[in-house]
């Protein structure tokens, strides 16, 4: 099983760079950036910063989205940072969030369809050959990259069950991202419906109340977005989620203060080392997961973050 982790690009590049490389001194395979638009640094060009300090690790989009650059481009630009890293670039996209789209003013209109679009485009793209496709929400006419990888792997994240049977359907793999842990088992086997696609699990790994304070501001965001149905079972009210919607145009630090640890517990692992080991292998043995992606937030020492979750992950 692959262990991989995300960086979401809040500090500055150089930063972001060293945490890489320490991470891929330590034995982790891939490393996902988080595309949240204007909260962070651009995606692209932390990856490129990446790529060019790192010999081995694998690098993505952790994820980006289908309207803030038109799907091609973004195909584009993977197939340029594949180049740029000897093969090592792969896509991750999602159906992008309230943190990213929201002060772009973008409404998420036809998700389902827009991630499909992106997914088909970058398919005929990697072909090499000239290709046109009439989407729903993107199209492309007569267009070609000849500088393509056929085999770069294509990520879907997503939650409903419709996108899951999508990701099923036509991506390498699907990465679930702090879901509501009672339903994983019968997210994973929407996804293997059809066929064996691949699984990366991703939560955080929280030992003590430090780490549990890295993870708030970011379970805000996903609080909002949760499905109705996860909200009412973990006892979140409409009011109370708004409340954290509306704080959250002062910035997620602001709106944290406003979640509750009760709601967090459910879909993150927790313990002791040794029990969070545990449950994390029992997590992915059971459910045949083929990787587990940790997230980095922004924090005072993360690189000793990351010797503190190796020794936890590594090997595993």
């Amino acid at each position: 099983m692959k262990i991989s982790l995300n960086v979401i690009p809040e500090c500055p590049i150089d930063e972001i760079v060293e945490i890489a490389k320490h991470a891929e001194g330590l034995g982790f395979q891939r490393c996902w950036v988080y595309d949240e638009g204007l909260a962070t640094r651009d995606v692209h060009i932390v990856m490129t910063a990446i790529a060019l300090e790192t010999k081995q690790i694998e690098i993505g989009t952790g994820i980006t989205n289908p309207y803030t650059r038109h799907p091609a481009q973004t195909a584009a630009a993977i197939m340029t940072l594949d180049e740029l890293s000897n093969g090592r670039a792969f896509l991750g996209i999602g159906a992008g969030g309230s943190l990213t789209l929201d002060p772009l003013k973008i409404s998420r209109d036809k998700p389902l369809k827009a991630v499909r679009d992106t997914i088909e485009i970058t398919r005929n793209l990697l072909t090499g050959e000239r290709v046109s496709y009439d989407g729903n929400i993107a199209s492309i006419e007569s267009a070609q990259v000849a500088y393509s990888r056929q085999d770069i792997e294509i990520w879907l994240a997503g939650r409903g069950p419709k996108m899951l049977a999508l990701g099923g359907e036509l991506a390498d793999g699907v990465m679930l991202d702090f879901i509501y842990k009672p339903e994983l088992s019968n997210y994973i086997q929407k996804i293997r419906h059809s066929r064996q696609t691949k699984v990366c699990y991703s939560t955080a790994v929280v030992t003590d109340e430090q780490d549990l304070e890295f993870v708030r501001p970011h379970m805000t965001y996903r609080l909002v977005d949760a499905p109705p149905h996860v909200k009412e079972s973990i006892g979140i009210t409409p009011q109370e989620v708004d409340k954290i919607r509306s704080a959250m145009s002062s910035g997620i630090e602001s709106a944290a203060r406003y979640v509750e640890d009760r709601w967090i517990e459910p879909f993150i692992i927790q313990g002791t080392p040794s029990e969070c080991r545990e449950e994390i292998n029992e997590i992915c043995e059971d459910n045949n997961v083929e990787e587990f992606l940790i997230p980095m937030f922004d924090m005072p020492n993360p690189k000793q973050y990351l010797d503190q979750i190796a020794s936890i992950l590594l090997p595993i």
